[in-house]
C-alpha cells in the first residue's frame, strides 16, 4: 500500500523580479480561526556578498554573473548547498557585474517578455564578448527559482520546498507566452503545485495582510488603482469596492497593457546624463562602459533616494579603456538634481488626462533588443489607462467623471521606483490634478506597506486566502464564452457545416477556478492541423456551462480563430470522443482541457480579460 503524501505545511509567495527577488511564508492551519490574522514572514536569503562570504539577506537581487577562469579565487563562489557552484547569483553577482558587464546577466525577466526573440535560446548576458557562454532567459529564471528552493531547504530542511504549495508572482500584463515559460522555469527548478498570480493583486493583497480592519479604511463604491513600477515594466490595475452578501469585497475590474517601463530606463536616462558631461569634459565613453555606467547609475540613485539621506550627489567611477588614466578609471558624479529633472521632464511631466503615449516611427533596420517603451513618460501611459482601458469595463463597474475618465479614489503603490518620495508625490499631483477637473476630491494614497517585500508577502497571503481564511479579491469573467462546434449533417455543395455554440465560461465565473462540463461528448480532431473557433457575449450572462446555442446570432461575437494540431503519438489522424473541463487561471487565461475516455488530454488557452484598446 503506498503511502500517504505530507499534506503541505506551508504557503511560499515567490516575487520573481526584474531587478530584486523575494520569498515570504505563511503557515497552512486547517482549523485557524478563519477571522485570525495571516502569519507571513519573509525568509531571509543566503548568498554571496563578497568572494567567500555568504549572508543573510532580505532580497535576492536577479542579477547572474558567469565568472571567467580568473575571475574568482577556487572555492570562493561555493553555497552552503553547493560547494561546486561555477556562477553567482544575488548581491556578488550585482557588484562584479558593475565592474565587468560583459559576464553579467541582468533584466531577465524583460526579455521573458519580449516576443520578438526565441526566449528558450541562448542571448544573455546580452552582447557578451566571445567565449563567454550565455543563457536563455528561461535559463536564467530558473536559477534564480533553484536558488530560492535551495535557500529555503537549507532553513527548512523538515519541510522540502517540492512539498509545499507555491504561487509565483508575474506582471499582469504578461502575455500567455511569457506565463508559460515563467512554468517552465519554475518547472524545471523543480517548483511543484504552481500558481501564478498578478503582481498588482499580490501587492494589495499585501495591504490587506497589513491592514485587517481594511473594510474600514474604504467603503462602497471606492475605486483602487494599483500602480506598480519595477524595474523592467509598469502595470496599472483597478480593483473596485464592491458589496456581497452584505458585506464589502474586492473586485479587479481593469488591468492595463504590458508597458516595458521601469527603473531600468529611469537609470539609463541617467547614465546618459552623466555621459554627456564627461563629454562635455573631452572624455567619451563606448557602449560597454555606458553599460557599466548604467549599473552604477542604478546602485546611486537608489542610495541618494533612500529615506533620509540628505546628500546631493553621489560618485560613480566605471573602468578606462587604456592605461593612461590615473588607476584605470573614469569618476564621475550623479546629482540629485539629475534625478530630479529626469523624472520630472521624462518620465513624470505633467500632462492632461486627454494626453495619450506618443507613437514613434520606427526604422527599418532595428539592432536586436529589449522593445522599450517608445514614450517614456509613466504619466502618460496612467491616462491612458484610466482613459481607455479602464473603459471596456462595464458601466457602473467603476466610478467615473463627467468626461468618462475613470476616477479613483485611492491609489496603492507597489515596486521599488516608488520607495522615492519624489515619484510617489508627482504621481499624486498628477491624479489630483485629473480628479480636480473632473469635479472630484483629491486620491487618498493606502501607505504601510513594504514596497520591496509587498508582492511576495501578498503571494504567501493570498495562497492562505484559497484554503478559506483571509479575504480574496474577485475577478469574475465579464463576458460568456463558447466554442464552435460543427454540426453532424450532410455536406452540401457550397453551403458550410452549420455550426452550434457550447457555452464553456459561465459569466462571472471567478478566476482561479475550474469545471467540469457535464454530460456531453463531442469529438475532437487529432493527428492533422484543425481550425477551432470560439465566440463571446456581454448580453447572455445566463447560458450555463454545457448549454447549446442551436443559432448563432448577433449575439455572440467571435474572437479570433485559432489552428491546433494536437498530437496523437501515432502517425494516423482520428476523431477522439472527448468532454470538457474548463479552468480560468489566476492570470485570466481560459485553458479549455478536452479530456478522452482513455484520460488523454489536449488544452487550447487564450486570454478571457477584456481586450485592450490600441
Amino acid at each position: 500500500m503506498s503511502k500517504k503524501a505530507a499534506a503541505p505545511q506551508f504557503v511560499i509567495g515567490i516575487d520573481l523580479g526584474t531587478t530584486n527577488s523575494a520569498l515570504a511564508y505563511a503557515p497552512i492551519q486547517p482549523d485557524a480561526d478563519p477571522f485570525a490574522p495571516v502569519n507571513v514572514q519573509l525568509l531571509a536569503i543566503p548568498q554571496l556578498v563578497n568572494p567567500g562570504e555568504v549572508r543573510d539577506e532580505s532580497l535576492l537581487p536577479s542579477f547572474l554573473y558567469l565568472p571567467g577562469s580568473s575571475d574568482f579565487p577556487a572555492g570562493t563562489i561555493a553555497l552552503p548547498w553547493d560547494a561546486a557552484r561555477q556562477f553567482v547569483v544575488g548581491r556578488l553577482a550585482q557588484k562584479r557585474g558593475i565592474e565587468n558587464v560583459g559576464r553579467l546577466v541582468s533584466s531577465a525577466k524583460s526579455w521573458l517578455s519580449h516576443s520578438g526573440v526565441d526566449r528558450t535560446s541562448p542571448l544573455l548576458p546580452f552582447r557578451a564578448p566571445e567565449g563567454v557562454d550565455k543563457l536563455s532567459p528561461v535559463e536564467a529564471s530558473r536559477r534564480y527559482l533553484e536558488h530560492l528552493r535551495d535557500a529555503w531547504d537549507h532553513q527548512f530542511p523538515d519541510a522540502p520546498f517540492t512539498k509545499q504549495q507555491v504561487l509565483v508572482t508575474v506582471p499582469a500584463s504578461f502575455d500567455a507566452v511569457a506565463r508559460e515559460l515563467t512554468l517552465d522555469a519554475a518547472t524545471q527548478a523543480s517548483y511543484q503545485n504552481i500558481t501564478l498570480l498578478e503582481e498588482p493583486q499580490a501587492a494589495f493583497y499585501a495591504w490587506i495582510e497589513r491592514h485587517p480592519d481594511w473594510r474600514d479604511r474604504v467603503r462602497l463604491g471606492d475605486l483602487i488603482l494599483v500602480v506598480d513600477i519595477g524595474g523592467g515594466t509598469t502595470d496599472f490595475t483597478l480593483i473596485a469596492v464592491t458589496e456581497t452578501g452584505g458585506e464589502l469585497s474586492l473586485n479587479r475590474v481593469a488591468v492595463g497593457e504590458h508597458i516595458l517601463l521601469g527603473g531600468d530606463n529611469i537609470d539609463l536616462a541617467l547614465a546618459g546624463v552623466v555621459s554627456q558631461r564627461l563629454a562635455e569634459k573631452g572624455t567619451r565613453i563606448d557602449s560597454r562602459q555606458l553599460q557599466a555606467l548604467w549599473n552604477n547609475c542604478r546602485a546611486a540613485k537608489e542610495k541618494l533616494l533612500e529615506p533620509g539621506n540628505t546628500a546631493t550627489e553621489q560618485p560613480v567611477t566605471i573602468l578606462g579603456k587604456g592605461s593612461g588614466l590615473v588607476g584605470g578609471t573614469i569618476k564621475a558624479t550623479l546629482l540629485r538634481s539629475d534625478i530630479e529633472q529626469v523624472l520630472q521632464q521624462g518620465f513624470l511631466p505633467a500632462t492632461a488626462s486627454s494626453e495619450m503615449p506618443a507613437h514613434q516611427r520606427r526604422m527599418g533596420l532595428q539592432e536586436l533588443g529589449l522593445p522599450y517603451a517608445a514614450d517614456v513618460a509613466i504619466t502618460r501611459h496612467m491616462a491612458k489607462f484610466l482613459r481607455q482601458q479602464a473603459a471596456h469595463t462595464e458601466q457602473g463597474a467603476v466610478r467615473r467623471g463627467p468626461s468618462g475618465l475613470a476616477c479613483p479614489t485611492h491609489v496603492l503603490f507597489n515596486g521599488g521606483v516608488l520607495n522615492a518620495s519624489l515619484v510617489r508625490e508627482r504621481i499624486l499631483s498628477t491624479l489630483d490634478s485629473w480628479l480636480a477637473e473632473e469635479g472630484m476630491s483629491p486620491v487618498k494614497p493606502l501607505s504601510g506597506e513594504d514596497l520591496m517585500h509587498a508582492v511576495s508577502r501578498g503571494a504567501a497571503y493570498y495562497g492562505v486566502a484559497r484554503t478559506g481564511r483571509g479575504v480574496r479579491i474577485r475577478g469574475g469573467v465579464p463576458r460568456t464564452y463558447y466554442v464552435a462546434v460543427e454540426s453532424a449533417m450532410p455536406s452540401i455543395p457550397g453551403f458550410p457545416a452549420p455550426l452550434k455554440a457550447l457555452t464553456v465560461v459561465p459569466f462571472g465565473m471567478e478566476e482561479g477556478t475550474d469545471i467540469r462540463i457535464p454530460g456531453r461528448e463531442f469529438g475532437l480532431v487529432v493527428g492533422q492541423p484543425a481550425e477551432f473557433r470560439f465566440f463571446t457575449s456581454a448580453v447572455r450572462k445566463n447560458d450555463q456551462p454545457g448549454d447549446l446555442i442551436e443559432d448563432i446570432g448577433e449575439e455572440l461575437a467571435e474572437l479570433s480563430p485559432m489552428e491546433v494540431s494536437f498530437g496523437t503519438g501515432e502517425t494516423s489522424s482520428e476523431v477522439v470522443p472527448v468532454t470538457f473541463e474548463t479552468v480560468v487561471t489566476e492570470t485570466g487565461v481560459l485553458q479549455l482541457w478536452c479530456v478522452a475516455r482513455d484520460a488523454r488530454r489536449w488544452k487550447l488557452e487564450f486570454n478571457v480579460r477584456e481586450s485592450v484598446a490600441g
